[in-house]
């Protein structure tokens, strides 16, 4: 974040403060979160986040002393929280155990994706810490989607929007009781969100294909679903995502991302060291020298460009994406 926004955001912290001196959470507090009501009978102080979104949310909240231990970051921390996150335990860049979890003896547990806290959760079933009189927290975003046997992650039938994320700050904020700082942040992304849009008017031929990882080239490529977070950011833009498919990570082979010709190729960097691919460094080495990939519009007229994978998740990382790739974009020949 640049020091004019964090100069607009302090402004709005302390403007925000001072109409809402009075504006604490009164508990216990209900909350109605994916089809659940969740009661807190105070605020946290022993929190776990699972996910690096619930996790930052949080660090941006300035909660770190109410954290145990946060798990599951395909990239690295926000610079402006760097420090804060040092204070608190890290479990796992990975999916963490129950177990692990459970070690930490949490008073409230948040997670960003069902696969860290749903029915076919790779970590837990929300009834898992419920059974022990643990609240839980599972970012709307997560639960807007529509799941099946076949796509762990889910599907939208309509664009994901920052309203999304806006509510998952709010709801937290109270939670913690720091619905002021809540609002503040809200209102600093919501500016960002407006100057974005101004910047970029609409254009119909303008296409993005966002590429997360794949295991090898020779498999399947991960990429940002059409209504997911990564057509979001094709839309702040002034494009359209040029996979269209509803499921938020759709794979597909190379032949098939031919096909797509987008206009702009969105390469992720990816932190967390599985793939070989996961680097954005790798990405683009094998797009420029691969016989057949290399002849794509985009690869043989340099529009290229690089944004963090946590972007593509559903997330307050999502805007700076956007805001990552409309930098590179000023400096691109488009047609």
């Amino acid at each position: 974040m640049s020091n004019k926004s964090n100069l607009a955001l302090a402004t709005a912290v302390l403007a925000f403060s001072a109409a809402t001196a009075q504006a604490q959470t009164n508990y216990p507090l209900t909350i109605e979160n994916c089809g659940q009501a969740v009661t807190f009978e105070g605020a946290p102080q022993n929190a776990v986040a699972l996910g690096q979104n619930s996790a930052e949310i949080m660090l941006l909240l300035g909660l770190e002393d109410r954290m145990a231990a946060t798990a599951f970051w395909p990239n690295s921390v926000l610079p402006e929280v760097a420090k804060a996150n040092g204070e608190v335990e890290l479990l796992t860049v990975e999916f963490p155990t129950l177990e692990a979890v459970l070690s930490k003896q949490p008073d409230f547990v948040a997670a960003m994706l069902t696969t860290l806290l749903g029915p076919d959760s790779k970590v837990a079933k929300r009834s898992d810490f419920e059974e022990l009189g643990i609240p839980t927290y599972l970012s709307p975003s997560a639960c807007s989607t529509t799941l099946d046997a076949n796509d762990a992650y889910g599907s939208r039938d309509k664009l994901w929007s920052m309203d999304l994320l806006y509510k998952e700050i709010e709801d937290l904020s109270l939670i913690f009781d720091v619905a002021d700082r809540g609002q503040a942040l809200i209102e600093d992304f919501k500016s960002r969100e407006a100057a974005l849009r101004e910047q970029f008017a609409k254009d119909e031929d303008l296409t993005f294909l966002f590429w997360f990882s794949s295991p090898s080239p020779a498999d399947d490529a991960y990429l940002g679903g059409g209504n997911g977070p990564s057509g979001y950011i094709a839309d702040v833009l002034g494009g359209t995502n040029a996979i269209t498919t509803e499921a938020d990570w759709p794979t597909l082979g190379w032949e098939g991302i031919m096909a797509a010709n987008p206009t702009v190729f969105v390469a992720a960097q990816v932190d967390r060291n599985r793939w070989d691919l996961d680097t954005a460094e790798n990405k683009i080495e094998f797009l420029t020298s691969d016989p057949t990939v290399s002849q794509m519009d985009a690869v043989k007229n340099g529009r290229i460009v690089t944004m963090s994978g946590a972007a593509m998740n559903p997330s307050i990382r999502t805007l700076y994406g956007a805001e990552q790739v409309a930098r590179q974009l000023k400096a691109l020949d488009l047609p």
